[in-house]
């Protein structure tokens, strides 16, 4: 299943019990517009290499499109389009005055030296800068760019358009980026973690959780979970899965990885190791939290996972025929569009600084990233319970509404 037919099954199952219109569902769904482009550099060897870029911006009826870019090998078109979509729907859920975008370049960022990354990003915004803009779409870091990549993109946007550091987020604090940023997604994990737990009456200290990827959104999941007094049990990179059923000492897990030449979890030595793919079928976890790629719950494994809570850090880390058994069988999934909106609640938070000329201290971002979160969960499982429905649809559902009511209150339909 393409990544555009998963995103369009859990809108259809929403819209079906809000008895949307098929003119609306084709409206709701069709992406405002899609930019191809070439993107030619000189490759530090003299040889001209050729990329192809993409920029889908799917929705601006709630406001300036938000999404991120990604740098990666098997970026396409529709990948782009379904995330844009994704991006729609998890900026409705959480309340924020955005649309759904996203963009991408497909190549292998490992491949490219600093130099070539930085040239490959600058004549990326040569061919989309007309299109982005802080009140018509505003990019972020995604799967294979950072903070640096922001940098150079908001400084050769500006070439042609003038300061205004709010054209992009993830930028670094030193340049107009917000505190807190970096932590975001994986705090929003946690702090989703934290409330399901208190909902359902149980304590922290109690419910064991494993952790698949270890990148950015994994590791900040876990250092918020560690200090919350979650044992966390098991974590896992490409290298494996890194297992101690009495709780692994995040700290010393975290410094070693600060110390790997590549961040890596490689040669930790302080627990069990076992193959990557153990981790998600471990029994004695309460709570698994898929951080790393998506596709990783499927038909075929999902019979072996045991966790009676899911909470999708990764984009699209369970496929609809999964998603659907899991729901059948009791276990509770916060889905990505929700769990991992932290990322873009703290860029709208630095969109927003970006506006004032005004900066926020830390405790400030992470107050209002706590309440935007909250305030998001405690609606969707009202809504939930209130159809009988899993948290996906409940959140859908939301996101749809929001985004139609917005639509209609625009008139020219």
């Amino acid at each position: 299943m393409r990544s555009s037919e998963a995103v369009q099954y859990f809108f259809d199952q929403a819209a079906e019990l809000l008895e949307l219109s098929l003119e609306m569902r084709q409206m709701l769904l069709m992406p405002k517009r899609e930019v191809s482009v070439q993107v030619s550099i000189e490759r530090d060897n003299g040889k001209l290499a050729q990329f192809v870029g993409y920029r889908v911006q799917h929705n601006d009826s709630r406001g300036p499109m938000k999404g991120g870019l990604r740098y990666h090998h098997e970026v396409d078109l529709d990948e782009v389009r379904s995330l844009a979509s994704l991006m729609t729907w998890k900026t409705a859920i959480v309340d924020l005055p955005y649309g759904g975008a996203k963009g991408g370049i497909g190549v292998d960022p490992r491949t490219l030296s600093m130099r070539e990354k930085e040239h490959l990003t600058r004549a990326f915004v040569d061919q989309i800068q007309d299109i982005v803009g802080p009140d018509r779409d505003i990019p972020a870091p995604d799967m294979g760019t950072d903070f640096r990549v922001m940098s150079w993109f908001r400084h050769q946007w500006e070439k042609y358009h003038g300061f205004n550091p709010a054209v992009i987020t993830g930028k670094p604090v030193e340049e107009y980026g917000s505190r807190g940023r970096e932590e975001a997604t994986g705090r929003g994990v946690g702090i989703l973690a934290n409330k399901l737990v208190r909902r359902l009456g149980k304590k922290t200290e109690d419910c064991a959780v494993a952790i698949q990827g270890f990148g950015n959104v994994g590791s900040h999941a876990a250092k918020f979970l560690h200090e919350s007094q979650f044992p966390i049990v098991a974590v896992s990179d490409v290298s494996g899965t890194y297992y101690n059923p009495d709780g692994l000492n995040i700290p010393d897990v975290l410094r070693h990885t600060l110390q790997s030449p590549h961040g890596s979890l490689e040669g930790y030595s302080h627990c069990e190791k076992l193959p990557g793919s153990t981790l998600l079928e471990l029994e004695d976890v309460e709570i698994l939290i898929p951080a790393a790629l998506g596709g990783v719950i499927t038909a075929e494994n999902v019979d072996q996972i045991h966790a009676p809570i899911i909470i999708e850090g990764a984009n699209g880390p369970i496929y609809p025929v999964a998603d659907k058994q899991l729901h059948e069988r009791g276990i509770i999934v916060i889905p990505d569009v929700l769990a991992n909106a932290g990322g873009v609640t703290v860029s709208y938070f630095e969109w927003v600084q970006n506006r004032q000329h005004y900066r926020w201290p830390l405790d400030r971002v992470r107050r209002e990233l706590e309440h935007v979160l909250v305030a998001a969960f405690d609606s969707v499982w009202e809504i939930s319970q209130q159809h009988q429905v899993s948290l996906r649809t409940a959140a859908f559902m939301i996101a749809i509404q929001r985004v139609q009511r917005a639509t209609e209150l625009a008139g020219g339909m």
